[in-house]
């Protein structure tokens, strides 16, 4: 039998893995259950793990992996639905698009393929300049882009998301959108100057824009310095 606590920690990792696909940080957890420190979370998780609900994945701070939730959250999750907002980025292994491609103004579909621009590198890091003209198209599998809206691709430098699985010159897929809700990985752009990719909060009149790995610090802009250029939809990723 689980603690209250326990519980309430699994069904809040349970819930940010549905709507976002990532685990949340220790800081939120910590938050979330209203803890002094951090090594009562450890606590709980050891415990959770111990009891075969969750899964550390080794070599990698923030990975959880649930592996069973007991009845009580199951009923919750269920009753929930298709309601979900859940997101997980769906990453498409192979070769990228050459830069001898034209660059098209919008997506082109042949054959179940679409052609998106690729208008720059993107920082997931340091910052870089900020998202630039399409130079090339990329193809990527209809599915990828399905929904509403313009989409467009950009290539990632650095290492900041490398916990929400996004790594160094990953494409990434980008649905064109000026709204964001808590805990969506966005393109933000800074100051009308840098773009960054990092994950999404609101708070009170200010955003923080929060990296997925635990060597880079929340940057918290005040709201009018931060505007949203799109959301995280795909990955493609080279070997």
């Amino acid at each position: 039998m689980l603690t209250k606590k326990q519980i309430d920690l699994l069904a809040f990792i349970n819930a940010r893995v549905q709507r976002t696909g990532v685990p949340p940080s220790f800081d939120e957890m910590k938050e979330a259950l209203d803890l002094r420190s951090k090594s009562g979370i450890h606590r709980l998780i050891t415990a959770l793990e111990e009891r075969g609900f969750i899964r550390r994945l080794a070599h990698r701070a923030r990975a959880l992996e649930i592996l069973k939730l007991p009845d009580s959250l199951q009923d919750r999750t269920e009753s929930r639905g298709a309601g979900n907002r859940g997101f997980t980025p769906r990453v498409i292994e192979g070769d990228r698009a050459g830069p001898g491609q034209p660059a098209n103004a919008r997506p082109v579909a042949t054959d179940g393929v679409v052609d998106l621009p690729m208008m720059g590198r993107i920082a997931a890091g340091v910052p870089i300049e900020a998202i630039a003209h399409a130079s090339h198209n990329v193809s990527v599998p209809g599915g990828m882009v399905s929904g509403t809206g313009e989409h467009y691709a950009l290539e990632v430098r650095g290492d900041s998301m490398i916990e929400a699985g996004i790594n160094d010159g990953d494409v990434v897929i980008i649905r064109e959108t000026a709204t964001a809700d808590n805990g969506d990985i966005v393109v933000a752009l800074i100051r009308e100057e840098e773009a960054t990719l990092k994950r999404f909060f609101r708070k009170g009149s200010a955003i923080a824009l929060e990296a997925a790995n635990p060597a880079y610090e929340t940057r918290v802009l005040p709201g009018d310095q931060v505007r949203v250029q799109g959301r995280l939809v795909g990955l493609i990723r080279s070997y």
